[in-house]
């Protein structure tokens, strides 16, 4: 391996083991150099213009740090959310990720992706930062997720919804003041709190 392609793995290492292709260039990092460390199998494109270190995805949500790296306004959230705060029995088919209105939803080789649009109010509140083996992922948190559940409950089921409430409760992952904060913010209080009262 040449000291290019050293320098150039230890890049993309020293990013996260990510890295945009106009980041590779501003570095100094050449298309043909580029595009032998592909053939090479020396480093991978997740999808047009971003690349990442063979076997980068030995961890822990691998998806998730994915879509958070390639995806900057995405948030993971509803069933995701729910499956990664470990309140629901389903297993998500895909990544559910929120994205303001007006951003453009992109596609991620080998990752099926679903978009809910927010508005830019509903997108800001409940936003929260978590660290996977040193990656840094934005996941809505828990009682957010819970009153987005119920906002979009024609999509992933209200049973689904009313299970996950039941299940944060009883765990006490979040308390219901919280809910209904958030509750109010997506307009959901009226379907949300007659539930919450014969649970609490």
């Amino acid at each position: 391996m040449s000291s290019k392609n050293v320098k150039l793995i230890e890049f993309i290492k020293q990013n996260g083991g990510f890295a945009r292709y106009s980041d590779l260039l501003k570095a100094g990092f050449y298309k043909a150099l580029i595009n032998q460390a592909l053939e090479s199998r020396q480093i991978e494109r997740l999808s047009r213009g971003v690349y990442s270190l063979p076997g980068n995805l030995d961890i822990s949500h691998p998806d998730f740090v994915t879509v958070s790296t390639m995806i900057p306004k995405g948030v993971i959230c509803l069933i995701s959310a729910l499956s990664f705060y470990e309140v629901t029995d389903e297993i998500p088919r895909c990544i559910d990720v929120a994205i303001p209105v007006g951003t453009r939803a992109k596609e991620i080789h080998n990752i099926p992706i679903r978009y809910y649009r927010f508005s830019q109010k509903t997108w800001e509140a409940g936003i929260e930062e978590h660290v996977i083996d040193g990656h840094k992922i934005k996941v809505f948190n828990l009682a957010k997720t819970i009153a987005d559940c119920f906002r979009f409950r024609n999509q992933i089921g209200l049973d689904v919804a009313r299970s996950a409430l039941k299940n944060t409760l009883e765990q006490k992952k979040a308390n219901h003041r919280d809910i209904m904060k958030y509750a109010s913010i997506c307009r959901v209080t009226r379907i949300i709190k007659p539930i919450l009262e014969t649970l609490i």
